[in-house]
């Protein structure tokens, strides 16, 4: 869409991501624990199951949604580019913001990232959320947009 060069997300976010995998994986293993007990399958089956599902949930997903996210902020827009499978390229101008919040989840915090999210006018796809910015930063681009929110409105 736009030729401006992507910024890349903090690299600590592959790690929150890949934990949030790990701990989907926790159902995974309870099931996998009952059907190596139950015997109804040979017993390599489940394990490899199991196998197969951690490295695509821990390994292979963060990095592929890692790779795939980026974003451009200017003066007057924050351009937001994320999706393996299905690619979104989300443009939101500073005249369109409503209010903005910078929010974080016990893995973030941990890990000092954060993230930002521009609530626009409108009901289809009225907030964009920008995942994976250092907490610092995340606050710094919200008192960015804000400030031109603000002087948009005298």
């Amino acid at each position: 869409m736009d030729a401006e060069p992507l910024t890349k997300l903090d690299p600590a976010y592959t790690t929150v991501m890949r934990l949030e995998g790990a701990l989907m994986l926790l159902p995974i293993l309870a099931g996998t624990i009952a059907l190596y007990v139950s015997s109804v399958l040979p017993i390599w089956v489940p394990g490899l199951l199991f196998l197969l599902i951690a490295a695509v949930l821990v390994i292979y997903l963060p990095m592929k949604r890692y790779r795939s996210r980026g974003y451009h902020i200017s003066d007057d827009r924050l351009r937001v580019v994320k999706g393996v499978m299905f690619h979104a390229d989300t443009v939101v101008p500073f005249s369109r913001v409503q209010h903005l919040d910078v929010e974080q989840n016990p893995l973030e915090r941990m890990f000092g990232i954060a993230r930002l999210i521009l609530h626009t006018a409108g009901t289809h796809n009225s907030s964009v959320t920008l995942p994976g910015l250092v907490h610092a930063d995340a606050v710094t681009m919200r008192e960015e947009i804000r400030a031109h929110v603000k002087r948009e409105s005298l």
